[in-house]
């Protein structure tokens, strides 16, 4: 599960030309899963995600998770992070999860982080989205299970 997590002061998801997620303060996460992604991998990375200490305090150091600033989320589910260019010049995206079993994760992982009392906002699973991201800082952290766990 790869996770490139965006620190957003405004962000929003737009599908047929109408909003279909919308946050302020918080995180817009893109979201992707490969094979041997599993429930448990997922809450693990949620804990991570949630306890990351990426926003300033009032000294201006990054010392503040989402739950501190009582943040929100924008998760946009997003396979190209599975993407393989080492050869030719079209990726490849054999490593990312079948769509049903993405689908599957990125819909517990939606439901989990609001059963923590999160604000969560969502694209739509393989939907053509456009997305607004207006990047704090710019912040972004690039979360890989494979690495972390």
């Amino acid at each position: 599960m790869k996770v490139v997590v965006q620190r957003s002061k405004y962000s929003k998801v737009t599908i047929d030309n109408k909003i279909n997620g919308e946050i302020s303060k918080g995180y817009v996460l893109l979201t992707g899963f490969t094979f041997g992604d599993t429930k448990e991998i997922v809450d693990k990375m949620i804990d991570k995600i949630i306890n990351l200490r990426i926003f300033e305090d009032e000294n201006e150091k990054m010392n503040l998770s989402l739950l501190d600033i009582n943040g929100s989320i924008l998760n946009i589910s997003q396979f190209t992070l599975y993407a393989d260019a080492k050869k030719g010049r079209r990726p490849s995206f054999i490593n990312a999860l079948t769509p049903d079993e993405a689908s599957n994760l990125y819909d517990y992982m939606n439901s989990k982080l609001k059963e923590l009392n999160i604000h969560t906002e969502t694209g739509i699973f393989g939907a053509d989205m456009k997305v607004e991201i207006y990047n704090d800082g710019p912040v972004t952290i690039v979360l890989d299970s494979k690495e972390l766990f």
